[in-house]
């Protein structure tokens, strides 16, 4: 190998750590923009499941319960935690 190509593999790990963290911002906004919209559909979701309950006799405090276990699937960072 020739020291140019030596060197170019020298200087690989540092030029894809640069272009990652280049994209890091949008990569973070894009995410996060996914998390909030997931959040605001999840919630939207438990809303809609507790009316349905109470609309089906329900008692309030037990629909209140009920849709706090249902809302428990949509928090991902206590999944997450849960995982380790």
């Amino acid at each position: 190998m020739t020291k140019k190509v030596k060197e170019s593999h020298k200087e690989m790990p540092f030029k894809l750590f640069g272009m990652i963290l280049i994209s890091f911002p949008s990569l973070l906004f894009k995410s996060g923009g996914a998390f909030l919209r997931f959040k605001r559909e999840a919630k939207k979701g438990g809303q809609i499941f507790q009316r349905e309950l109470v609309k089906q006799g329900i008692d309030k405090s037990t629909a209140d319960e009920l849709t706090e276990i249902y809302m428990g699937g949509s928090n991902i960072v206590k999944s997450l935690m849960s995982m380790r």
